[in-house]
Protein backbone atom coordinates (compact mmCIF):
# COMPACT_ATOMS: atom_id res chain seq x y z
CA UNK A 1 0.00 0.00 0.00
CA UNK A 2 3.18 2.11 0.61
CA UNK A 3 3.84 1.69 -2.89
CA UNK A 4 0.57 2.52 -4.23
CA UNK A 5 0.02 6.40 -3.36
CA UNK A 6 3.60 7.92 -4.98
CA UNK A 7 2.78 5.39 -8.16
CA UNK A 8 -0.27 6.65 -8.56
CA UNK A 9 0.92 10.49 -7.71
CA UNK A 10 3.78 10.21 -10.64
CA UNK A 11 0.91 8.99 -13.25
CA UNK A 12 -1.19 11.82 -11.62
CA UNK A 13 1.19 14.25 -12.12
CA UNK A 14 2.46 12.99 -15.47
CA UNK A 15 -1.35 12.76 -16.77
CA UNK A 16 -2.02 16.42 -15.98
CA UNK A 17 0.68 17.76 -17.99
CA UNK A 18 0.04 15.72 -21.08
CA UNK A 19 -3.36 17.00 -20.36
CA UNK A 20 -2.41 20.61 -20.56
CA UNK A 21 -0.55 20.15 -23.80
CA UNK A 22 -3.06 18.64 -25.71
CA UNK A 23 -5.41 21.10 -24.90
CA UNK A 24 -2.83 23.95 -25.91
CA UNK A 25 -2.55 21.88 -28.97
CA UNK A 26 -5.83 21.60 -30.28
CA UNK A 27 -7.65 24.10 -32.68
CA UNK A 28 -10.07 26.23 -31.42
CA UNK A 29 -13.16 26.77 -33.14
CA UNK A 30 -12.38 29.42 -35.58
CA UNK A 31 -9.28 27.78 -36.75
CA UNK A 32 -11.36 25.69 -39.34
CA UNK A 33 -12.23 29.16 -41.45
CA UNK A 34 -8.10 29.38 -42.31
CA UNK A 35 -8.86 25.78 -43.73
CA UNK A 36 -10.80 27.46 -46.74
CA UNK A 37 -8.04 30.52 -47.61
CA UNK A 38 -5.42 27.41 -48.20
CA UNK A 39 -3.85 26.94 -44.76
CA UNK A 40 -2.57 23.74 -45.76
CA UNK A 41 -4.74 21.52 -43.02
CA UNK A 42 -4.90 18.61 -45.27
CA UNK A 43 -1.28 18.25 -45.69
CA UNK A 44 -0.56 17.65 -42.21
CA UNK A 45 0.09 14.50 -40.46
CA UNK A 46 -3.51 13.51 -39.46
CA UNK A 47 -5.42 14.73 -42.71
CA UNK A 48 -7.76 17.02 -42.89
CA UNK A 49 -9.84 15.90 -40.24
CA UNK A 50 -7.89 13.50 -38.17
CA UNK A 51 -5.85 15.12 -35.77
CA UNK A 52 -9.13 16.76 -34.59
CA UNK A 53 -10.60 13.24 -33.82
CA UNK A 54 -7.18 12.30 -32.45
CA UNK A 55 -6.08 14.67 -30.55
CA UNK A 56 -9.92 14.72 -28.75
CA UNK A 57 -10.21 11.08 -28.91
CA UNK A 58 -6.57 11.64 -26.28
CA UNK A 59 -7.63 14.39 -24.68
CA UNK A 60 -11.01 12.76 -23.50
CA UNK A 61 -8.73 9.42 -22.39
CA UNK A 62 -6.30 11.58 -20.29
CA UNK A 63 -9.01 13.47 -18.88
CA UNK A 64 -10.21 9.97 -17.77
CA UNK A 65 -7.43 9.32 -16.13
CA UNK A 66 -6.87 12.18 -14.54
CA UNK A 67 -10.55 11.68 -12.78
CA UNK A 68 -9.90 7.84 -12.09
CA UNK A 69 -6.33 8.82 -10.56
CA UNK A 70 -7.85 12.27 -8.76
CA UNK A 71 -10.57 9.25 -7.07
CA UNK A 72 -8.00 6.63 -6.28
CA UNK A 73 -5.59 8.94 -4.33
CA UNK A 74 -8.21 10.63 -2.15
CA UNK A 75 -9.06 7.24 -1.51
CA UNK A 76 -5.43 5.95 -0.70
CA UNK A 77 -4.90 9.37 1.42
CA UNK A 78 -8.50 8.82 3.33
CA UNK A 79 -8.14 5.02 4.00
CA UNK A 80 -5.28 5.42 6.00
CA UNK A 81 -5.72 3.55 9.59
CA UNK A 82 -7.02 5.53 12.55
CA UNK A 83 -6.05 5.59 16.12
CA UNK A 84 -8.64 4.24 18.48
CA UNK A 85 -10.05 6.22 21.11
CA UNK A 86 -9.98 10.56 21.70
CA UNK A 87 -7.29 12.96 20.80
CA UNK A 88 -7.54 14.08 24.33
CA UNK A 89 -6.30 10.30 25.46
CA UNK A 90 -2.62 11.49 24.04
CA UNK A 91 -1.85 14.12 26.32
CA UNK A 92 -0.03 13.55 29.36
CA UNK A 93 -1.38 14.43 32.15
CA UNK A 94 1.81 16.74 33.72
CA UNK A 95 0.52 19.15 31.18
CA UNK A 96 -2.43 20.31 32.75
CA UNK A 97 -2.45 23.25 34.24
CA UNK A 98 -4.38 24.10 37.36
CA UNK A 99 -6.49 26.64 37.50
CA UNK A 100 -5.12 29.97 39.61
CA UNK A 101 -7.54 31.04 42.48
CA UNK A 102 -8.74 34.85 42.10
CA UNK A 103 -7.46 37.68 44.22
CA UNK A 104 -9.73 38.08 46.95
CA UNK A 105 -11.41 41.59 46.80
CA UNK A 106 -11.12 43.62 49.70
CA UNK A 107 -14.36 45.04 51.49
CA UNK A 108 -13.74 48.57 51.49
CA UNK A 109 -16.22 51.10 51.60
CA UNK A 110 -17.14 52.73 48.37
CA UNK A 111 -14.71 56.25 48.18
CA UNK A 112 -17.06 59.07 48.27
CA UNK A 113 -16.91 62.13 45.54
CA UNK A 114 -15.77 65.34 46.52
CA UNK A 115 -18.75 67.92 46.13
Amino acid sequence: MELIQPLMLSVHIFVAIALVGLVLLQHGKGADMGAAFGSGASGSLFGSSGSANFLSRTTAVLATVFFLTSLGLAYVANAKPRAAGSVMDTVPAETVVPAVPAAPVENSPAKEIPK
